[in-house]
């Protein structure tokens, strides 16, 4: 990058960033907050959730990205940089209090209400980092953010954690956002970004499974699913912030000094390195 830092030092203030953005990309896990709200293990029931509701799942986290994205990034064009990540949550709230009350019978309704809700407050937070949503390619990292979720509790960093999920998603991004750049719209038919959403909601999928076993604890009901739908909300939110200042920190810095610090921050805090894939290494620009 042209106006990036040659020097590898980073300041400690950016140092302290990205040691939040390691904490909440690697370690914290949707599974882990249902659990602490419920008192019981969600991540196991999550993955026995029958093959029946699991399509009913990947079908609805399909739609509901789709919707999200037409709806949440057209409408967020040229809006000032703010912090709404309160009002975002309160808006969840009342989603998951119906998805509390109803169940799976209304997941293809609250799904898209809250998936929009979050990416609307996804879009903020990326704007706060300096993104400019009016790029293609920023835009689409709002809607990566949905596949950095999917990952169990203490994934191998350079198995399955943020910059191998980046590096899957490196080709189908960038071509979705040459397709949109050129088009000049987004046609959610197009098979650039059929495929691109396909990624992400395979990833997404396996925490609205894990979201739709919290909220069918007997005795949740609508005030149950509205916490669920808050923490389901604040996970995303601290994912976002998580992604977009990486991304920050790389056009400030390079992408290669900010992956160095953020791979030995990681080590410091306790897990295990391994070497990526080569697919994974491509992610550095993504």
């Amino acid at each position: 990058m042209a106006d990036a830092r040659t020097s590898s030092s980073m300041s400690p203030a950016d140092l302290a960033a990205l040691a939040n953005a390691v904490e909440a990309l690697e370690k914290t896990s949707f599974a882990a907050r249902a659990t602490a709200l419920l008192g019981r293990q969600i991540e196991l029931a999550g993955k026995l959730v029958p093959a029946k509701i699991s399509t009913a799942v990947s079908k609805a986290a399909a739609s509901a990205l789709k919707a999200a994205m037409h709806v949440a990034l057209s409408s967020l064009k040229n809006r000032p940089q703010k912090d709404s990540r309160a009002f975002h949550r309160t808006l969840a709230a009342a989603s998951g209090a119906a998805g509390g009350a109803f169940g799976l019978a209304s997941l293809p309704v609250e799904l898209p209400v809250s998936t929009t809700v979050m990416l609307r407050s996804i879009a903020d937070i990326a704007r706060a980092e300096g993104e400019d949503l009016t790029n293609p390619e920023a835009a689409l990292a709002c809607l990566q953010v949905f596949a950095l979720g999917g990952q169990s509790a203490g994934a191998d960093l350079m198995d399955g954690g943020y910059f191998a999920m980046r590096g899957l998603l490196a080709k189908s991004v960038s071509e979705a956002a040459a397709y949109v750049a050129q088009k000049g719209v987004v046609d959610e038919a197009a098979p650039v970004l059929v495929r691109l959403l396909g990624q992400i909601a395979g990833r997404f999928g396996v925490v609205v499974s894990q979201k739709l076993v919290a909220q069918a604890v007997p005795l949740i009901g609508a005030v149950g699913g509205a916490a669920v739908n808050v923490a389901f909300t604040d996970h995303f939110q601290s994912l976002a912030k998580g992604h977009f200042t990486v991304r920050r920190l790389e056009r400030l810095y390079s992408p290669d000094i900010v992956r160095a610090e953020y791979e030995r921050i990681a080590i410091a805090s306790g897990l295990t390195p391994k070497r990526q894939n080569k697919t994974a290494d491509a992610s550095a620009n993504v």
